[in-house]
């Protein structure tokens, strides 16, 4: 039961490295230090955009408007890290 939790919290440390990974890929994009157009960085930015939307899409929806800013990455990281810290002090010492 142990290794069950472990590897939820190795799948949401992951989460957190790609939430990371498409916030800097966005601003590589919006200030024109890469371009979309390479087919190698649209497959990456499509992954990653694929991969992380559905989590900050309800995050957007929920947050009002702050113009050119999306903090929407940032609070997705802190549920997640929230997630993990009641997986580790509440949820792994009872197992056993």
């Amino acid at each position: 039961m142990r290794a069950i939790f472990l590897v939820i919290d190795l799948i949401l440390q992951l989460y957190i490295w790609l939430l990371v990974a498409a916030a800097v890929l966005s601003w590589l994009i919006a200030f024109n230090v890469v371009n979309t157009r390479n087919q190698f960085v649209g497959m990456i930015g499509d992954f990653l955009y694929r991969i992380t939307e559905p989590v900050l899409r309800p995050i957007r929806n929920f947050m009002p408007n702050m113009g050119g800013l999306d903090l929407s990455p940032v609070i997705a990281i802190f549920i997640i890290i929230f997630l993990r810290y009641v997986i580790a002090l509440y949820i792994l010492p009872n197992v056993f």
